[in-house]
């Protein structure tokens, strides 16, 4: 406390208190704020949900257990009957109505009373009670993502089939190779129509490797087959060369000399004389 003397012209003088208010003038000025703030004027406070979602502060501080709601919820031709607190978000409702139908939050639209709800709303701010029914509906943007990526997979299933199926016969004429390759290597000349036959046949694999559409997974294994048919190919054009060099034996031709007889002269008139008789 501080105490100042001022003179005045009929020389009396007064003390004057300087300090600080008292503390119920402060308390109704800090007051007063905080009213007009809950009549309305206070900025929704927002929370972050372990989810990654982003709703609503909440500002009921009473310790007891929310209300569970029973809710009916119809897709499609399906319903669903689901359990779920009443303090709960339509975004968490989402999350409950993906365990039941396999539809993603994403892809998903809750409708409550005529109007789409946001994943921020509160089920009991909107008015939903116990037995409440809504309709979830599929976002058709969505609908048109898995259509593409269905096709999309068949392509992919379609490319693995056709693959399979040249690998399969890559596989019966790599045998051929390789026993035309260990016949050549004993010496064995092997027909040069074979060879060439064979270098068509793995041509065509190479043409029906050409023609397949594959991304992904697919398009490696393709490419490993075009790399199994272009070693063939090459091996064949070794073996022609090979094959030119291997003289064919010439075949042995076995003669018999046979040893001719003359007749004794005694033997011959002794059976001259018989005759006469």
């Amino acid at each position: 406390m501080m105490k100042r003397r001022s003179n005045h012209n009929h020389n009396h003088s007064h003390d004057v208190v300087i300090g600080k208010p008292n503390e119920s003038s402060s308390s109704t000025t800090s007051s007063s704020p905080s009213s007009s703030t809950r009549a309305g004027d206070e900025p929704v406070e927002w929370e972050m949900r372990p989810g990654g979602m982003l709703v609503q502060k909440r500002t009921d501080k009473s310790e007891s257990p929310p209300p569970t709601l029973h809710l009916r919820v119809a897709f499609g031709a399906v319903r669903v009957e689901i359990s779920i607190s009443s303090k709960a978000t339509f975004g968490e409702l989402k999350r409950v109505l993906t365990a039941e139908t396999g539809l993603e939050v994403e892809a998903q639209k809750v409708i409550y009373r005529g109007r789409e709800r946001e994943n921020g709303e509160y089920l009991e701010g909107c008015g939903v009670k116990n037995r409440s029914k809504m309709e979830l509906v599929e976002d058709p943007a969505s609908i048109e993502r898995r259509y593409i990526e269905t096709k999309r997979n068949a392509k992919i299933q379609s490319a693995h089939r056709a693959i399979s199926d040249v690998s399969m016969d890559l596989d019966k004429l790599a045998d051929q190779v390789a026993a035309m390759e260990e016949s050549i290597s004993n010496g064995i000349k092997v027909p040069e129509i074979q060879i060439t036959t064979l270098i068509e046949m793995l041509m065509m694999q190479a043409i029906k490797l050409d023609s397949i559409v594959a991304e992904g997974d697919a398009s490696t294994q393709k490419i490993l087959q075009g790399k199994r048919v272009q070693k063939c190919v090459e091996m064949l054009d070794v073996l022609k060369v090979t094959n030119a060099r291997v003289k064919v034996a010439k075949p042995v031709i076995v003669t018999t000399k046979w040893e001719t007889f003359d007749p004794h002269p005694s033997t011959n008139n002794h059976w001259t004389s018989l005759i006469d008789l």
